[in-house]
């Protein structure tokens, strides 16, 4: 079951075409990170999931729900954090909690303070008081209090430090049993600690989506060491990014690593070499190489 689903989505914002033609499906119990550079639409599909925006064309699902339909009622299944979302900062964290509780009828009140101990919020300090990471951090709490069925997080992790970090984190892993969590995030370090799938948006369209450990097991660093200088294949295969020569050495990034095929596909481009040695990569090295791979394209 797809917890978000979209079909042809676009967004337009008079020229600019924010999102070109959205597929996306998050299945239910995924933790699901969308990546890409800044510019690339993540935000702009969020808040049309969220009914903030309306799509131009095309259309979108979300908990069965056409987001379009998306109000009241249907937020109590659906913790949404925002990295700009706005806090009435004249309240205190307590009265805060105490003004959202009413509101959602699965609210947990021993859930809502064991969050409080866990984040360390002290209930009686405003929280314009707060610094950036705590404001996030009873954010984050009045979003997980009532047991959401989706968690929905807009670069929750952008200036705060490792250490607020790791405690979002740890909160949001705790409710993973329970929710589907969707988050976009530029921090691909902590997303590639706690993800369980990933997508990545490059000018409004999905490039990719698949689960984290097959995306990262089918891209790999070649390194082809050769007795000679070697020459460059005028049309290598499409899967191979990136590939330059020095000296005796040709470099690429293989996209759809299969060892034996991958070997087969080297000897059949330079015939014989002299070695041939495969380097796993991290998500910001694929990353990386994605959007360079995007802007030449361009």
């Amino acid at each position: 079951m797809s917890v978000i689903h979209t079909d042809n989505l676009v967004k337009k914002f008079r020229r600019v075409e924010a999102l070109n033609g959205l597929n996306l499906d998050v299945p239910e119990g995924a933790v699901y990170a969308l990546v890409g550079p800044n510019g690339a639409g993540k935000t702009t599909a969020i808040k049309v999931l969220m009914n903030i925006f309306g799509p131009t064309s095309g259309r979108a699902e979300v908990l069965g729900v056409d987001s379009a339909r998306i109000a009241g009622r249907a937020f109590t299944a659906i913790g949404y954090v925002s990295e700009n979302q706005e806090l009435p900062e004249w309240m205190r964290v307590g009265a805060f909690l105490d003004y959202l509780r009413p509101f959602y009828p699965s609210w947990d009140r021993d859930l809502e303070d064991d969050l409080v101990r866990q984040f360390d919020l002290p209930r009686d300090r405003k929280l314009k008081h707060l610094s950036r990471g705590m404001r996030m951090k009873a954010a984050l709490a009045s979003a997980l209090a009532y047991h959401p069925k989706l968690i929905v997080l807009d670069e929750p992790f952008t200036g705060l430090d490792p250490l607020v970090r790791d405690e979002l984190i740890q909160g949001l892993l705790e409710r993973a049993e329970e929710a589907t969590i969707f988050v976009s995030s530029h921090d691909l370090a902590e997303i590639e600690s706690f993800a369980s799938h990933v997508g990545y948006l490059e000018q409004g369209r999905l490039q990719f989506s698949e689960e984290l450990a097959r995306l990262v097991e089918r891209f790999r660093e070649v390194q082809v060491t050769f007795e000679g200088t070697p020459r460059l294949p005028e049309k290598p295969p499409e899967s191979w990014m990136q590939l330059n020569s020095a000296a005796a050495v040709v470099r690429f990034i293989e996209s759809r690593f299969e060892p034996e095929r991958t070997r087969a596909e080297i000897r059949g481009v330079f015939g014989e070499v002299r070695d041939v040695t495969f380097s796993p990569m991290t998500l910001r090295e694929i990353f990386l190489a994605m959007a360079k791979a995007g802007r030449n394209a361009a």
